[in-house]
């Protein structure tokens, strides 16, 4: 009798939150089923065998108001201290690329898509006037989207993204198309490379003014050597010479820089494609009357080149291109999403010597060299 009254004071300690043996009994199963006081000893069924720790002795106890687990379960079968059920934890779910690595994979899409926004312009200039390119890319685009929207029956957006919406709009649907298209009427497709290599630098600072963004002083750097190496090398190809579409390509860079960055931000609150479909198809009605008013009073001859080049402007350039490149933005950052663009303006030359027949020098690889260094720097550095 003495020896069950002891072992009745010793169940109490170790319970945990019960202070007595009624709340042990109603905590969980009793000690026959196996489950005994952390620190004591369980009788084998077996007489004369050896004594054995229980399994409750390796973890605390459940608390009052938790049933135990079921009579006879893997649960509430005693586990050896030690033993790799105890010891080892489930895997983690592995679910696909890092985000900053598929944003980056994005945003060079993107890059790869604006490259040839150049050549397709002139390509679409041999049968198109100026405006109605402009116009007629931007109701295509808009038309595209629209369909894209009403497929997948997104909501329109909420009132307070709308004011954004107007920045990307007028930057990237109408600035960017208009004054570049003016200026490759005189300009070749090198020459206006020249302000697309400034674009990444104008984007980043525009990001840092318009978010509050500090990138470090390694990442400006490398920005400013990459951009004058873009400078130089472009400048090179077109002979140094300016031309009076300067201040059109000016221009684009300042507006696109500006719809860069706010579909950038945007894009983090929406989806990147929805930020260039609700952009488009706000403009529809302007696209529209603009349209009708172009083809009016400009001819156009529908040629293999012409329509190609307005189907890749509106299509890929305007749309497809944008949705992948406000996505990048969005995972990896405005400012390093714009670096990417440092290569656009080689890949720009490069299509323009298969497509147009434009002239490469042994300049090309060294400045691609030195353009690749500095994406690797500015895409390493922190800020």
């Amino acid at each position: 009798m003495r020896a069950k009254d002891s072992a009745t004071d010793e169940a109490p300690i170790a319970v945990g939150p019960s202070s007595s043996p009624s709340a042990e009994a109603r905590s969980g199963p009793s000690a026959a089923d196996g489950h005994r006081p952390a620190g004591t000893l369980a009788p084998s069924d077996a007489p004369g065998a050896e004594p054995r720790f229980s399994a409750a002795a390796t973890r605390p106890s459940d608390p009052p108001h938790s049933p135990g687990p079921p009579q006879g379960s893997a649960a509430s079968r005693p586990t050896p201290p030690g033993s790799a059920a105890t010891s080892e934890r489930p895997h983690p779910t592995r679910l696909g690329p890092h985000p900053a690595r598929l944003g980056a994979l994005e945003a060079g899409l993107g890059v790869a898509a604006f490259s040839l926004t150049f050549p397709a312009t002139a390509w679409g200039l041999e049968g198109f006037g100026a405006w109605s390119l402009v116009t007629v890319r931007t109701l295509l685009a808009g038309l595209l989207a629209g369909c894209w929207l009403a497929v997948r029956r997104v909501a329109p957006p909420e009132r307070r993204h709308w004011a954004s919406l107007a920045v990307v709009g007028g930057g990237v649907v109408i600035g960017f198309p208009v004054l570049t298209t003016l200026a490759l009427r005189t300009s070749s497709t090198a020459h206006a490379a020249v302000v697309v290599g400034l674009l990444p630098l104008a984007t980043a600072a525009c990001s840092a003014l318009r978010t509050g963004a500090r990138p470090s002083r390694t990442f400006w750097g490398a920005a400013l050597a990459g951009a004058a190496a873009v400078v130089a090398f472009t400048v090179g190809q077109s002979g140094g010479a300016l031309s009076s579409a300067d201040l059109y390509l000016f221009g684009a860079l300042v507006v696109c820089a500006a719809g860069y960055t706010e579909g950038g931000r945007l894009a983090r609150e929406m989806p990147g494609w929805q930020v260039i479909g609700w952009a488009l198809v706000a403009l529809l009605p302007l696209s529209m009357a603009g349209a009708f008013l172009a083809l009016g009073r400009e001819p156009v001859t529908l040629t293999v080149h012409s329509v190609t080049g307005v189907l890749w402007v509106a299509a890929v350039s305007q749309f497809l291109g944008m949705v992948v490149w406000y996505r990048g933005m969005a995972a990896i950052g405005i400012p390093k999403a714009s670096q990417l663009q440092l290569a656009q303006p080689l890949l720009t030359l490069v299509w323009s010597v298969l497509l147009l027949g434009e002239r490469m020098t042994v300049w090309a690889p060294l400045t691609a060299l030195a353009v690749l260094v500095c994406i690797a720097v500015t895409q390493r550095s922190r800020g």
